[in-house]
């Protein structure tokens, strides 16, 4: 294709991305189906320019100001990924010169906001919920795509046996550093087309989601419950730790979430798994299955604000009167799973945000209207017992903290409790 028309795809991609109605991804994945003929490479630069820009919008709005023609023509050559050779062959003198001029500046030397490309909100809550000296940490690590994570499904395969497929099939992994179920791979390899992939032997899972799964620890002939199961990642896992027996439900109010669950359990060779849509977290089957499971997980909608590594656009999609919302349905489901487990029974309440309105607020509520039900079990007790290696500095307090900047994982946070 040539230089100029993949250019001017990137602008229209990215005026339509930056309306900011809908995910990223989703826009990004409709466009390609609208431009089937481009080839992987010319996706790729697409694709990776768009997230560039998501994830320095301040600050390369900032820098485009100074440009003529479409705001977004200028990001897309800002944030360009397809390479500097095919860029100068769409670029006229006066567009070239600009843009050396702009990469000139010394981005040090501007105010925080354009430097931390974050909305005032959210970077004043987590310089709130971190040590002055981890904030930037944070920010750059948010500023790098994330590592695709691998699980092993420990039903077919052994970790180390699926390394090695990997690397005789040019894809080098290593060890997750907590999980012991996990691999971890840099880049963005085709894995859909593997065998080791098709027939169920690996799914893609972040770390930080294995270690949900661990931390509710479920076993073998256990009655269990992944109550917002979704597209069933961690269903998945929690199956596997059964080893196919006993009774895992998968539950969840979307039933277009479940049926992305469909291909994965049948890949996976499940046969314990029991995926359910619910009308709402008051549904009939929670009433009778109510003081009879073993294990209950409670993964709940929330801003996803711990993914930003994934889905930069989240920081522009969300606002502190959609957390707040969220929190009140994060309560509501909350109480509504808590119903659920038997006397000893444990329940793990997690998020994939940093947000303290998202998690400790909502733990601290639950205890004050359901606490002498409940006593609390500190993650790093459930994380020894499950056998994760340096579970001592994925805690923090008696609660799973962890963070992109320390742990390499997206942002979790999961509470844990056992009926009394």
């Amino acid at each position: 294709m040539h230089p100029n028309a993949l250019l001017d795809l990137a602008t229209d991609l990215l005026r339509q991305v930056l309306r900011l109605d809908k995910p990223a991804d989703a826009v990004v994945s409709a466009f390609f189906r609208k431009h089937r003929a481009l080839g992987p490479r010319e996706r790729h630069a697409l694709a990776e320019t768009v997230y560039v820009v998501l994830r320095q919008r301040l600050l390369l709005q900032h820098l485009a100001q100074s440009g003529g023609g479409a705001l977004e023509r200028r990001l897309a050559l800002l944030a360009w990924q397809g390479g500097s050779g095919l860029l100068s062959g769409a670029l006229g003198p006066r567009e070239q010169q600009w843009l050396e001029q702009v990469h000139a500046v010394d981005r040090r030397t501007l105010p925080e906001k354009l430097r931390h490309n974050l909305p005032d909100w959210l970077a004043g809550a987590l310089r709130g919920q971190l040590p002055q000296d981890e904030f930037w940490p944070l920010v750059q690590a948010l500023a790098e795509p994330a590592p695709l994570d691998l699980r092993v499904n420990t039903l077919k395969a052994r970790r180390e046996d699926v390394q090695q497929v990997l690397a005789q099939a040019g894809i080098a992994s290593e060890p997750t550093p907590f999980s012991p179920w996990g691999l971890r791979v840099q880049g963005k390899p085709a894995l859909n087309q593997l065998e080791v992939f098709t027939s169920g032997a690996v799914e893609v899972q972040d770390e930080g989601s294995q270690l949900l799964a661990l931390l509710l620890d479920a076993r073998r002939g256990e009655m269990v419950v992944d109550f917002c199961a979704g597209a069933g990642g961690k269903t998945l896992a929690l199956g596997a730790a059964m080893r196919n027996t006993g009774r895992l439900y998968a539950f969840d109010v979307s039933g277009h979430r479940l049926d992305a669950l469909k291909p994965r359990l049948a890949r996976s060779g499940l046969s314990n798994v029991h995926p359910a849509q619910l009308a709402h977290e008051r549904d009939d089957r929670v009433r009778r299955l109510a003081g009879k499971i073993d294990r209950v997980l409670v993964d709940a909608p929330c801003s996803g604000l711990g993914t930003l590594r994934r889905n930069p656009d989240l920081k522009w999609r969300q606002s502190p009167r959609a957390v707040a919302e969220l929190q009140l349905k994060q309560q509501a489901i909350l109480a509504a799973a808590a119903r659920l487990p038997k006397p000893g029974g444990r329940l793990v309440y997690a998020t994939c945000s940093p947000l303290a309105a998202e998690n400790e607020e909502v733990v601290a509520a639950f205890e004050a209207a359901e606490g002498r039900d409940f006593t609390p079990l500190p993650a790093l007790q459930a994380l020894q017992s499950a056998r994760v290696e340096g579970a001592a500095s994925l805690v923090q307090g008696r609660w799973l903290r962890l963070w992109p900047h320390r742990h390499g994982t997206d942002g979790f946070f999961a509470a844990v409790w056992e009926r009394s």
